[in-house]
């Protein structure tokens, strides 16, 4: 089995970032923990800051992987063009996000992107990236 994980903008600042809310762990750490824990999946890894370039990369790998985990960030309340993206691609995607968007600012209660996906897994830290890996 071939997995990608994509993470959107501000992702990359995981383990430096709002401690509080997303942990002290860099997602390359726990990267790495991933894979030691499912030898027998391929997972590979993308992160941008830059919707285009999450598109792009879900375009490339939609047709092509047995699975997509996205983060999309902040895009997950604002991007109909990431949803459109989703809907588009034939490998089913499940949506994740560390902290609870639900317990937060209420903007973030809107997921424009949750309607394409497989479905969500939201508020159990960086588990929740394990947890998406057991739902393929």
């Amino acid at each position: 089995m071939r997995i990608i994980i994509i993470n959107g903008p501000n992702l990359n600042l995981l383990g430096e970032r709002e401690k509080e809310i997303y942990g002290n762990l860099s997602f390359e750490s726990y990267l790495e923990i991933l894979r030691n824990t499912n030898k027998d999946i391929t997972i590979d890894y993308f992160q941008s800051n830059i919707e285009g370039e999450i598109i792009n990369k879900l375009h490339d790998t939609g047709f092509a992987y047995d699975g997509i985990i996205l983060n999309a960030g902040g895009y997950t309340h604002t991007s109909v063009a990431i949803a459109d993206a989703i809907k588009a691609i034939k490998t089913s995607v499940v949506e994740v996000h560390i902290s609870n968007i639900f317990a937060r600012e209420n903007f973030r209660h809107i997921s424009l992107i949750a309607p394409n996906c497989k479905g969500s897994i939201i508020g159990f830290g960086l588990d929740s990236y394990k947890l998406a890996i057991k739902s393929f």
